[in-house]
């Protein structure tokens, strides 16, 4: 009851707080998530290696080449910190480090993503297991590992679900004001719940839908933006090979972009993907165009996804040795990283958050 009431009085403060004036980021940002980091979630901590494993520099050097300036880099919580409001883990962290130093020595920028859900093991963000400051903890020991790098992009957390957005809020404000305490200033990406769907980012909840409760994030620099995902499949999930519904995505994601103009703020679209359907095909065209063509409130997208243990997987964007199943040896492009290749190529001449 304690905690309902502590919940409430938080929530209620949070609501009618002023979010603070967002700064702009200019930079365009076209890329992919490089899937790997995250894997062997049954398996926690596992074994590097055989549980999971980051993507080598040749993948990194594969995606740059193809004028993507920007990798989504998902890693599991309960890796880099074993115990909640412990130590980093040294040797999980190295791992992670190493591939963020792959990546930024090929001219890439990182987006740091604990793939989580909005929890640590089984237990969800604001419930007993899991209290709002656990996160803010691991993001106070992160934080200053890259501090003031402009090529790190923090994103607080992948897709929370099972938690309302008042709740996610507070732990989102909590880790934020802990990022900020440590002095860095990189730009940080913010979700929302219900997987951070664009499809879903009205959507009646208990305290308010994302729209109504997400206005209440607070940085004291200003410098975040909203982190959206959206799939093109019938329950937008990403889990079906085709994209019947590429038309209702294309209308959510106009729905949020009117959002993020209403409230001076910006977007991410950090997950969006297909199958080498033709439907699918033709639908991640229309999203990077649709993106593409709205600077003026999205700062970017990242294709799901590379990742060279992704054989056989329906919506690979890795590029693959045509001889064997590891590694970018012969550059051989999918069919959906041949529908993207038009807009990373275009990137250099896009103009971002044009005010």
């Amino acid at each position: 009851m304690v905690y309902r009431y502590f919940m409430m009085l938080l929530h209620i403060g949070l609501m009618t707080m002023p979010a603070a004036a967002a700064m702009t980021y200019h930079q365009c940002l076209r890329g992919a998530n490089v899937a790997g980091g995250e894997f062997g979630e049954k398996h926690l901590p596992g074994v590097y290696g055989r549980s999971h494993k980051f993507p080598s520099g040749a993948t990194f050097a594969a995606l740059a080449e193809r004028n993507i300036n920007v990798v989504r880099l998902p890693f599991r919580w309960e890796r880099v910190q074993q115990d909640l409001f412990g130590p980093l883990d040294e040797t999980e962290f190295g791992h992670l480090d190493e591939a963020v130093r792959q990546a930024t020595s090929h001219g890439l920028t990182v987006i740091l993503d604990p793939h989580n859900y909005g929890g640590y093991h089984d237990g969800k963000i604001g419930t007993p297991a899991v209290p709002i400051e656990a996160l803010a903890d691991l993001w106070r020991r992160l934080a200053p590992r890259y501090a003031d790098r402009e090529d790190v992009i923090f994103l607080l957390n992948n897709e929370p679900e099972g938690l309302t957005a008042a709740t996610w809020l507070a732990a989102a404000n909590a880790a934020i004001a802990a990022i900020r305490e440590t002095g860095a200033n990189n730009l940080i990406m913010v979700p929302g719940t219900i997987w951070t769907g664009a499809s879903h980012w009205f959507a009646s909840q208990e305290g308010g839908s994302n729209a109504q409760v997400m206005t209440g994030v607070a940085d004291p620099l200003g410098y975040f933006v909203f982190d959206f995902h959206q799939y093109l499949d019938r329950n937008f999930s990403g889990k079906d090979t085709t994209c019947p519904r590429t038309d209702d995505a294309i209308a959510a994601l106009d729905k949020v972009t009117g959002w993020l103009v209403d409230h001076g703020f910006q977007g991410f679209l950090g997950e969006f993907g297909g199958s080498d359907s033709p439907d699918c095909l033709e639908g991640l065209k229309q999203v990077t165009a649709y993106v593409d063509g709205r600077g003026d409130a999205w700062i970017g997208w990242a294709a799901w996804a590379a990742g060279e243990w992704w054989t056989g997987y329906p919506l690979s964007i890795q590029p693959q040795d045509p001889d064997g199943p590891e590694g970018p040896r012969g550059l051989e492009d999918t069919p959906q990283m041949r529908a993207l290749l038009p807009s990373f190529r275009a990137n250099s001449g896009l103009a971002c958050a044009v005010q």
